[in-house]
């Protein structure tokens, strides 16, 4: 697998053939077929390996912010690394690296109490954003980031009556930051969550007092 990783490393998963990686095993198509039966499979195999890279916080007990922010920086990190990898993550994710990553996820907003719904919401909230802003940046910077911030800033420059606030605080503007912009954006989602978990815990506490007042 580490052969079909560095083939789409090179030249994108739009390149990829069977037989340009049976050229690069020095093997045929025909072995090749042997192990697995087609291009799809090879990428899901390719998508779970590279997520190995993906350190799993160990459960000691630290601050349940901190687990989700170092897993899904980590998690950024490999799909940045592996620029074609973004993009294919709609595909269904069941192999093993995935799996256990997503269950670090849940069962961590699990234990912060996030339950029903807000569970699914949240976590959904969390990969999305994190596959969103690796795609976009891997897009934007495919061509070279300074030329397409200059190319932006241009058009921003020449339209500055029609997009004032994209001209000076666009994602492309000059000073803006990807590492900062991700981790700015990260904070607002877990305080949205941090804030959701307090107010059940509020009202949940409020109705209990209830009851016993009403029961006295």
């Amino acid at each position: 697998m580490a052969e079909a990783i560095a083939l789409l490393d090179e030249e994108g998963a739009d390149r990829l053939t069977m037989r340009r990686l049976a050229e690069r095993l020095g093997t045929g198509s025909t072995t090749l077929y042997w192990h697995v039966k087609t291009k799809n499979d090879v990428l899901d195999l390719a998508l779970d390996a590279i997520f190995a890279a993906v350190e799993i916080p160990h459960a000691d007990g630290q601050d349940w912010r901190a687990g989700i922010t170092a897993l899904v920086s980590g998690w950024r990190a490999v799909l940045l690394e592996h620029p074609w990898s973004a993009a294919l993550l709609g595909r269904p994710m069941l192999g093993p690296n995935v799996l256990a990553r997503s269950e670090f996820l849940y069962a961590t907003l699990l234990d912060a109490g996030v339950t029903g719904p807000q569970l699914t919401a949240a976590a959904y909230g969390l990969s999305n954003y994190v596959i969103g802003s690796a795609l976009m940046q891997a897009t934007w910077t495919a061509g070279g980031e300074q030329a397409t911030r200059a190319a932006a800033q241009d058009r921003f420059r020449a339209d500055r009556e029609r997009y004032p606030i994209l001209a000076a605080h666009g994602p492309l503007a000059a000073d803006s930051d990807w590492d900062s912009s991700f981790a700015l954006g990260l904070t607002w989602l877990l305080d949205g969550i941090h804030a959701t978990v307090e107010a059940s815990v509020s009202a949940a506490r409020h109705a209990r007092r209830g009851r016993g007042s009403s029961g006295e």
